[in-house]
């Protein structure tokens, strides 16, 4: 239980950090804002036109007789508005990532520079066009991944009892640790470590991965939050990068303090980094 803690401080020094580093905040802010505008875009398409789609596809339904086919439609379309607010929920920091590639690639250096014992950062050696591939490869990977947990627990929503007490806070978990994996992938991709070791390696800091990602998943319900918690997040994802790895990280690396901690080791048999 002590890896919750953990996992939560994390969240917390990410958030301090770009708070002392203003620029590298601002220029954080910006993928996230262009994300949050899409999606709010589709979803008021969605909202207006969503009554019309759905009498499109069900023309089967235009002889039953009233209030049928209204009911039959009107629940549909709210399942529909539903499906898709999850889909964003989950998948608004893969997009985000993805469009801000070149921007949180650049903070999560800035963040192993400043924590770093030497001062370095690791890097891929790869040129911008094969990590924005990686990137979008892998996402698409755990975006799958999250949408069938995502199908499985809408339709044990329907559940009674359990549907609207534990299926809602199991979903939180489960988008904690998607998130978690998406925002250590910045790091972790630049350590040449693929998406399936990654998985490993997070599975075996469950706690670790649930301090981290289930605060963070339950604030980013509302996209507007997730745009200004994004760039903290990247900051400790990367900070929890290094812990994951057993990489040594400067106390107070941000004041420019000397001393250095080395971080509990993960448990044998984790995965190591490699391509």
């Amino acid at each position: 239980m002590r890896d919750l803690g953990v996992g939560f401080r994390y969240l917390l020094r990410g958030q301090r950090w770009v708070a002392r580093h203003g620029r590298q905040y601002g220029f954080g802010l910006l993928p996230g804002l262009i994300t949050l505008v899409l999606y709010a875009a589709v979803l008021v398409a969605l909202a207006l036109w969503g009554e019309d789609a759905v009498t499109w596809a069900t023309p089967f339904a235009d002889d039953w007789s009233s209030p049928w086919a209204g009911l039959f439609r009107g629940f549909l379309t709210a399942v529909l508005f539903a499906l898709c607010l999850l889909l964003a929920v989950v998948t608004f920091t893969a997009v985000t990532l993805l469009i801000g590639q070149p921007f949180y690639e650049n903070l999560s250096e800035k963040v192993d520079q400043d924590v770093s014992p030497d001062g370095h950062a690791p890097e891929s050696g790869l040129p911008l066009w094969r990590e924005l591939w990686i990137s979008a490869r892998d996402s698409l990977r755990v975006v799958v991944r999250a949408a069938l947990w995502g199908v499985l627990l809408f339709g044990c929503g329907f559940i009674p009892v359990v549907g609207q007490t534990v299926v809602p806070v199991i979903g939180v978990f489960v988008t904690g640790f998607f998130l978690t994996e998406e925002l250590t992938a910045v790091a972790l991709q630049r350590r040449s470590v693929e998406l399936r070791a990654r998985l490993a390696l997070l599975r075996s800091r469950k706690t670790l991965v649930w301090g981290f990602g289930t605060p963070l998943a339950a604030a980013f319900l509302v996209p507007f939050v997730a745009v200004f918690l994004m760039p903290g997040a990247v900051a400790g994802a990367t900070l929890m990068a290094r812990d994951l790895l057993d990489e040594e990280i400067r106390e107070d690396g941000e004041k420019g303090g000397q001393a250095a901690t080395t971080l509990p080791r993960p448990p044998s048999g984790s995965p190591s980094p490699g391509r």
